[in-house]
């Protein structure tokens, strides 16, 4: 694709990068059949093609409008594209430069600028969360149904393991899911116990900074990586990984490298940190041996939801399913299985209709499978499962936390 950069951003590294990903761009399309936006809308505009051609027009010097912030919103960011394109075509990074290029020009609502707020600075932070969120399970009969279908029904807290060992990892606790789920990060640090790991999360390490980079405040994502970095940093030397049990995080921590590339203070730590990041299924592949010997039998089947942030952000396919298969379960997973179930961050929040289609399309080819139980990798994916269907929707380790008897 040829470009003609505007002045404004032509030769900074942001049109660098830009025009790098443009000229890669050979309009083939493939892309708009693995589009969840695309196959619900039809709109060109509504599919990566036609929202690469409106960033074009945009770092072009071309005016910007609201209908070209709507189609940029709209965008998942699920990268499905990604896998797709036969040119690696880095479209989210794309979109990333485009939506924060637009933000700076288009002045948004003021219902939308105040539910942006409330989202960035409410969730972002544990400590305004989870309090939050209790609250809110408190009161949930007296809320609306529309309410109460983004509340999670409560979960206690289960014990870590107190055991000490030579081997070492770090693990990020989140800012949503020790609230949603703190038996997540607890059943993978008994798992890693029973292996010889021990798993210890940074005190102050929060927000992975995805949260704020992809409702366009990308500063104050940047904030949330650098405070990480600092929270990590006494320990890179006595870890072998940072371990991710929430592959949206997994996804934004593996890119602190690239997201950092131009700070001299953080970008050579940032690299550091990415480079010792690594989602769970990652590392409990080398013992499937080993929990294999520990594991009961599970009679049932059980379908697998791979999110959208470990198959295509982070290129992670197949491992939940080979270790979860290699301890004896029968795992199917749903037609479509490539495609996103509609959680995407925030966007369930922001876009409610597109995002239930979605989670409603999903639910369905999951149920069709005939498995009992819903597994994943993802908060998110998980919460937004739940709350449109009885069957159990839990994270893949507490599967397999009850397997081996670690608590």
């Amino acid at each position: 694709m040829q470009t003609n950069l505007a002045d404004f951003i032509k030769g900074t590294p942001q049109g660098d990068e830009a025009e790098s990903i443009l000229r890669a761009c050979v309009h083939c399309g493939f892309c708009t059949a693995t589009c969840p936006t695309y196959q619900l809308l039809g709109d060109e505009l509504d599919g990566p093609r036609g929202r690469i051609y409106l960033i074009k027009q945009v770092l072009e010097g071309a005016p910007v409008s609201a209908t070209t912030q709507l189609h940029l919103d709209r965008c998942l960011t699920c990268r499905n594209c990604e896998s797709t394109c036969p040119s690696g075509v880095r479209y989210g990074r794309l979109a990333d430069i485009g939506r924060d290029v637009v933000e700076r020009r288009v002045r948004r609502s003021l219902p939308d600028r105040i539910k942006r707020y409330v989202l960035k600075e409410g969730m972002s932070r544990k400590a305004v969360f989870t309090p939050a969120l209790r609250v809110g399970q408190v009161l949930r009969p007296l809320l609306s149904p529309a309410l109460q279908d983004k509340l999670p029904p409560l979960r206690r807290a289960t014990p870590w393991p107190t055991r000490r060992h030579a081997r070492r990892m770090l693990v990020l606790d989140g800012c949503v899911q020790p609230g949603m789920a703190p038996n997540i990060n607890a059943a993978a640090a008994r798992v890693l116990d029973a292996v010889g790991i021990q798993l210890f999360a940074a005190p102050r390490a929060g927000c992975c900074g995805a949260l704020r980079f992809h409702l366009n405040d990308q500063e104050g994502g940047r904030d949330h990586m650098r405070r990480n970095i600092d929270a990590w940093w006494p320990y890179v030397e006595e870890v072998e990984a940072i371990v991710m049990t929430a592959s949206g995080c997994g996804a934004t921590v593996r890119e602190y490298g690239h997201l950092l590339a131009h700070d001299p203070v953080y970008a050579e730590k940032a690299a550091r940190i990415s480079a010792l990041t690594r989602d769970l299924s990652e590392i409990l592949p080398a013992f499937e041996g080993e929990l294999a010997r520990l594991a009961q039998r599970h009679a049932e089947p059980v379908a697998y939801h791979p999110p959208c942030t470990l198959q295509h952000g982070q290129q992670v396919r197949g491992k939940v399913e080979g270790l979860l298969r290699a301890l004896g379960l029968e795992v199917r997973l749903c037609g479509e299985s490539h495609l996103c179930c509609g959680s995407a961050g925030t966007y369930s929040l922001l876009h409610p209709e597109l995002s239930l289609q979605l989670r409603d399309r999903k639910l369905e080819q999951l149920a069709d499978t005939g498995a009992p139980r819903i597994v994943s990798a993802n908060i998110g994916c998980i919460g937004h499962l739940q709350s449109g269907t009885q069957t159990p929707v839990e994270h893949w380790i507490e599967l397999v936390d009850r397997m081996i008897g670690s608590r």
